[in-house]
């Protein structure tokens, strides 16, 4: 374990530098983050609720580093409805303060990058959903947002360290996401005892999301980038394999605690280099019925046997380092073609199986075929095309409803041979 997380710490070190503040121990350095862009601060967050002593150590360093904290409004609840983005727009523009600080899990700071948007740019959501929108914004109107400061509270999304906001409309029940390098925080901080507090089953959605992430990207990873994504990957997999169940059993063993948050933010770099792709697109549909980490755990088997030809060598070392963690047999990784692709995939579900979480959308309470229509929908929405831009298979909203429904049928029902193989 000693040689995973100081690979991981060498990873992460290369990713950010000294605009990244992390391990354990490190939550007195929270002003150091906030000093270089000013004096006047909003704090977006609830931890003073739900851990009072930490909170009392960020402000005593925010107090000693002379910054005057000016306003302070909550955090988000999960999946950053568009209300609570609003919220914290009307706080910006009424409190005008020098830079934002939120402390919060991936949902708070993935509003608060979004509101920030709004409240320095104008326009609505829809002027942003999609790739690459906000820097435009930025160029017509010569006007810089103010930096959105960082402290994450939770494994998970990494979104102190990445360019992405997603933002959930909840009379649509749909989430959409705002890509661009302008929203990346330009300093942030992760003190991984923070996530002491978490939930068994917080634990659980955070680091399927984290291994997500991992696993998408390196699906993804194109020539240029396949060492690189698959040393972080790997990497970042195997910390997880080896800490999950760890910290569900006891949360307080802060070992565990920190190989996922490694984890986690070795997943912020390879969605840094890369992107994710079908899982995550198919989950933005479902943020009704299941969260985030669920959603990505019950999808990302059935994608993995559909990319399987197309993956051969990230399957063979993936199958190699499912069966030291005895999640499947050794001899699977001798197999080749869908045949490998789907004992990879039996390897998840193994995985999911041990922390026992769902493996199949029949199992969750309000799946209805209606979920699965709105996916196929929402994957031909042009706001959501990086998606399909980052999966290996070329798959075009034009291919969405002969290739993706069977995808989707395939995770309803937990039936590996229902998706069909993809043919040019």
């Amino acid at each position: 374990m000693d040689h995973l997380k100081a690979n991981a710490r060498k990873l992460i070190n290369e990713f950010k530098g000294d605009d990244f503040i992390y391990g354990t121990g490190c939550l007195n350095r929270a002003g150091e983050i906030i000093a270089p862009f000013g004096s006047k601060v909003l704090l977006i967050s609830n931890l003073e609720k739900r851990d009072p002593e930490n909170y009392k150590t960020i402000l005593k360093s925010i107090h000693d580093n002379s910054i005057q904290v000016i306003g302070h409004t909550p955090s988000s609840r999960p999946n950053s409805p568009r209300e609570d983005v609003l919220r914290m727009k009307h706080s910006i523009q009424e409190t005008n303060p020098d830079c934002i600080l939120v402390v919060s899990g991936g949902s708070g700071i993935d509003a608060a990058k979004a509101a920030i948007v709004l409240a320095d740019l104008g326009g609505d959501f829809d002027d942003y959903f999609g790739t690459g929108k906000v820097t435009d914004k930025i160029r017509k109107t010569e006007k810089n947002p103010r930096p959105c400061i960082a402290i994450q509270t939770a494994s998970g999304s990494a979104a102190h360290l990445s360019k992405y906001s997603n933002v959930t409309d909840l009379k649509t029940r749909q989430k959409k996401l705002i890509v661009d390098d302008a929203i990346i925080p330009p300093k942030s901080l992760f003190d991984y005892s923070l996530t002491r507090t978490m939930s068994s089953d917080f634990t659980c959605d955070g680091t399927f999301d984290s291994l997500a992430h991992l696993l998408e990207v390196y699906y993804g990873a194109g020539a240029d980038t396949i060492d690189k994504l698959e040393e972080i990957a790997l990497t970042g997999i195997e910390l997880i394999l080896a800490s999950l169940e760890r910290s569900v059993a006891d949360p307080s063993d802060l070992a565990a605690r920190e190989a996922l948050g490694l984890a986690a933010d070795l997943g912020g770099y390879a969605v840094m280099i890369g992107g994710t792709n079908g899982a995550h697109l198919t989950s933005f549909s479902l943020v009704d019925i299941l969260s985030h980490g669920r959603a990505c755990a019950i999808l990302n088997p059935f994608y993995t046997v559909f990319f399987a030809p197309a993956i051969q060598r990230h399957l063979k070392k993936l199958a190699a380092l499912y069966s030291r963690y005895k999640l499947i047999d050794q001899k699977a990784a001798a197999l080749v073609g869908r045949k490998l692709g789907t004992a990879v995939a039996e390897g998840l579900v193994s995985f999911s199986r041990q922390v026992k979480f769902p493996t199949s959308l029949k199992e969750i309470n309000g799946m209805t075929d209606a979920h699965i229509n709105k996916a196929l929908e929402a994957a031909k929405n042009p706001q959501l095309e990086m998606k399909h831009k980052n999966m290996t298979v070329p798959l075009s909203a034009e291919h969405v409803d002969e290739y993706m429904e069977p995808i989707l049928q395939a995770a309803k029902w937990g039936d590996f041979s229902l998706i069909k193989s993809f043919t040019q």
